[in-house]
Order: structure tokens, then sequence, then C-alpha cells
């Protein structure tokens, strides 16, 4: 409990504390459900539903009861082993935090793209949102065809169903054809999961 002021206040009545929430579950995120597994110590794999997903980590349905803070491996879609760690659980919900990846350089362009034919919103700075059409992506940038030619160097954002929106940076500009790197590269995690949705 806390007080809203000091002893002589007639007002000074306990206010509850508010509860503070993780930051996996601070924003609303629209379902994905992709079907994977969570391997647990020992190996044991448990079939799980992904159902959201952000820049660190996702939410998950488990039939099995997670412990906070215990390291786990996430699988889904054939896209490899993820390592992560269990931040909260409630009923049948959990939320995991994608392990750390070591700094590395960024990604030339053009290198380890992999094409996707789908569509993102942008939006230019002083500008209304407006769907664009990405053709292929990597951790680091992707590709748009636009509508309303940006410059080069013009700082965008860009927003995947699901994710908050990322700031983007116009690397080059052909026709109405952009090449965009993003201001923080894509966990790899992030990447993958990602890259399913949008294929």
């Amino acid at each position: 409990m806390r007080f809203r002021s000091g002893g002589n206040d007639p007002t000074n009545q306990p206010v509850p504390d508010q509860p503070v929430e993780h930051p996996l579950r601070r924003r609303a995120r629209r379902p994905v459900s992709l079907d994977g597994q969570v391997i647990r110590a020992g190996g044991i794999a448990v079939d799980i539903v992904l159902l959201d997903l952000n820049y660190d980590g996702c939410g998950i349905q488990t039939p099995v009861v997670l412990q906070p803070g215990e390291r786990v491996q996430l699988s889904v879609i054939g896209r490899g082993l993820i390592d992560a760690v269990v931040c909260w659980v409630k009923d049948d919900r959990a939320g995991l935090l994608f392990a750390a990846e070591p700094v590395s350089k960024e990604v030339p362009r053009g290198a380890d793209r992999s094409a996707v034919t789908n569509e993102v919103t942008m939006r230019r700075l002083g500008h209304n949102n407006y769907k664009v059409r990405i053709f292929d992506m990597s951790p680091s940038g992707c590709k748009v065809e636009v509508v309303e030619r940006p410059k080069a160097a013009e700082k965008v954002s860009i927003k995947f169903e699901g994710l908050e929106s990322i700031g983007a940076e116009v690397c080059w500009v052909e026709e109405f054809i952009v090449g965009l790197r993003f201001e923080r590269p894509l966990h790899p995690a992030v990447f993958d999961l990602l890259l399913a949705r949008l294929q």
C-alpha cells in the first residue's frame, strides 16, 4: 500500500498498489495461432499454440504448467529451436522472452533475403498510414512497392500485422520500389516467425 500525501491531509488514505505487468503483456495484439512445441529440461516436448508475437517474445497456450524463470526452447513450423525464458504464467497461458542474440555486424543489403508477397502498413512522417506491398525481407530490412515515393534517407515506419510499428530508413528508390533498412534489426526468432506468417 501507499498513501496519497502527507500525514495531516484528510485524503491521506491507503491506495492499493497498481499491478505491474510484464512488458510482453503490455500491448494487446492480434492472435496468430501457429502450432508448435516447447522443449523443457530433459528433452520433454509439449505441444503448444503460439497466440501472439512481439519483437522480443511471444504468448503461448500450453496444456502443462510452466514455471516463471524456466528455460525452454520453442519450435514452430520447422523453424529450428529458439531459446526462451518463461516470464509469466496464468491458467493455460504463458509469456516467453526470447534469449538475447550476440551482437553482430549489420547484414549487407541484399544478403540473406527471403522472398515474400504480402501487404504491410507504412507511414511517412507527416502523412497518413497506407498499405504497401512487400517483396522480400531480412532481419535488417525489406523491399516494398509504394504509391507515394519517399526520398532516400527519409525516415518511415513499417507495421507488420499483430506487431507494433518499427522505424526504418529509405536506402534507395527505383521508380516505385523502395529499399528500407530497419532502425532496429529483428531478433532472428521474431524474423523466422514473422516470415512464416507473411509467406
